[in-house]
């Protein structure tokens, strides 16, 4: 059961929230929605012209990280599938928590596709939209963990600019690119992280810095950050949708 739409959810620790939310709501340029959920902990980030495929969650305990909603028309059908593939059911409170084979945390819902979001642009005119997540796999079960992905989403798996990455090509009617990169570590968790494609990457750092992010490091195709939280993020050169 291939995915029609997935969502980037922010999962924010209780006390990185307020600040989180804001850092990402400037970042983006986005309306936050009302808040909804039995304790009010999810809201959307929501583009001016198109549905939204970033959203927020307050969580209860726990560090702050970033969790894929993979959406499907049966979640029970997709998520007993993804358990024949190597995945761990956690629960199943109307939409069904994953986690990978890799330990990656990832939903099942039936919330229907919107429109890809458009970039946004900024003064002096150049854009940039959060558009990616990268999924950071410890090179001993690298390959598993492709192949779970790639089984779950019904994407291809293609070169991207490095080898230590690669891409899973993205339908053209939905708006988040998935990426795939081999660590240098063995073992340990899989984790995920933003990536913001821009058309001027030394601009979009600038705006980025004022709005409290930290540099890390710079390379030749992206650059990384860290949010007010201290989690890591990335600017890249790949020209946004427009």
């Amino acid at each position: 059961m291939t995915p029609f739409w997935v969502t980037a959810f922010v999962d924010l620790a209780p006390e990185a929230h307020v600040a989180g939310l804001a850092f990402w709501r400037d970042v983006t340029g986005w309306e936050v929605s009302p808040a909804r959920g039995d304790d009010l902990e999810f809201v959307s980030l929501l583009p001016l012209a198109a549905g939204d495929h970033l959203r927020v969650q307050r969580l209860t305990t726990g560090p702050s990280r970033i969790h894929l909603d993979l959406h499907v028309d049966d979640p029970r059908t997709a998520a007993d599938r993804a358990v024949a593939l190597g995945a761990r059911e956690v629960a199943d409170p109307g939409h069904v928590v994953m986690r990978s084979p890799g330990g990656f945390t990832f939903c099942f819902v039936a919330h229907p596709a919107p429109q890809p979001a458009p970039a946004s642009t900024w003064p002096g005119g150049h854009r940039s939209l959060v558009d990616q997540v990268c999924l950071d796999i410890p090179s001993s079960g690298f390959d598993r963990e492709v192949d779970f992905w790639l089984a779950v989403t019904g994407r291809d798996l293609v070169d991207s600019i490095r080898p230590e990455f690669g891409r899973l090509r993205r339908p053209a009617d939905q708006g988040l690119e998935l990426l795939v990169q081999r660590l240098g570590e063995p073992t340990g968790e899989v984790r995920g992280h933003l990536d913001i494609g821009c058309s001027e990457r030394a601009a979009e750092t600038d705006r980025h810095l004022a709005l409290g992010a930290r540099l890390v490091q710079t390379y030749d195709a992206w650059t990384v950050l860290t949010d007010p939280d201290g989690s890591e993020y990335c600017i890249t050169d790949r020209e946004p949708r427009s």
